[in-house]
């Protein structure tokens, strides 16, 4: 990567997250309702995605899949530009200044790892909102008195019922699932997007933004795809730790697992992979595409 000010790989990462929410929100609804009912005692309340997405559509029609997009939209924008942000300026940092000729894991584990760590007492309040405001509304499993009237009200209610670390439940488990998957999901990127382009390169003189894209897409994609696929047990945990309505519920995401896998088997600790790996390609391919050209529109050119 060139030099830079600093400031435009925050700007690019904030419009990467946007393309984000606004394409992935919906699949991650589905994700949420399927995770948080595989565990109540009442017994799965959904058959799958495609029943989940149904019953969604029928009774609250489309805004039901946006439901907590809010939260998402300035949680992800946020988080999304520290993530781009910090594991560039982190790289670069290790690397010396100086672009090397290919992808290194020396450089991209740590500088993944810790941008996963950051960005993750980011998401944690955001996703506690969002998971809670997702799995409300014309749902006979919610219990009526956690009904919230918008992401700020949910926000405050916590804060008032459980403290201010109330906020953060399922922290430390957002903070494994980022610092990991993001390592997953970094390496794939960076590798198959170095190839790909040597590739092209040697057998094309004729390299159109075209083509970027369309690497952006599929290294996007598929990286996005392996990040999930890495940790969708952890965000099993995550989302069950964060929409318990008992205070005192087991907060170790190990503990969560292995009472799931107990009841569910390893079925149990990966619910809602359906609905994510639908999500995490074309969400994380217009993650990436934007980040790509943001990057060319502010003048830095991605290597």
């Amino acid at each position: 990567m060139e030099e830079s000010s600093g400031y435009q790989e925050y700007v690019a990462g904030l419009l990467a997250g946007v393309a984000t929410v606004a394409t992935g929100h919906p699949f991650d609804t589905v994700k949420v309702k399927l995770q948080k009912h595989s565990a109540e005692v009442h017994g799965i309340q959904y058959k799958g995605g495609l029943d989940c997405t149904a019953k969604i559509l029928k009774t609250e029609g489309i805004k039901g899949l946006y439901r907590g997009a809010t939260p998402s939209f300035v949680g992800m924008a946020f988080e999304s530009s520290l993530l781009f942000g910090i594991y560039s300026q982190k790289k670069l940092a290790l690397q010396g200044g100086v672009q090397n000729s290919g992808p290194q894991p020396y450089i991209i584990i740590p500088s993944a790892a810790y941008a996963g760590a950051v960005i993750s007492f980011v998401l944690c309040p955001a996703e506690l909102v969002k998971c809670r405001m997702q799995i409300q509304g014309a749902d006979p499993l919610t219990p009526k008195s956690s009904i919230y009237s918008s992401p700020l009200d949910c926000a405050l209610k916590t804060v008032k019922s459980e403290g201010v670390r109330g906020i953060f439940r399922g922290g430390y488990t957002t903070l494994l699932r980022e610092s990991f998957g993001n390592t997953v999901f970094f390496s794939v990127y960076e590798y198959m997007r170095y190839h790909m382009h040597s590739r092209v390169k040697s057998i094309s003189s004729n390299y159109s933004n075209l083509i970027d894209i369309g690497i952006g897409i599929f290294t996007g994609g598929l990286g996005g795809v392996a990040f999930w696929l890495a940790v969708l047990p952890l965000d099993v945990a995550k989302t069950i730790i964060q929409t318990n309505p008992d205070r005192n519920c087991p907060r170790n995401p190990f503990q969560v697992l292995a009472s799931i896998h107990r009841k569910a088997g390893l079925k149990g600790c990966y619910t809602g992979l359906g609905p994510t790996v639908a999500r995490a390609f074309p969400a994380t391919a217009a993650s990436i595409v934007t980040w790509e050209l943001a990057l060319k529109m502010l003048g830095i050119k991605y290597d």
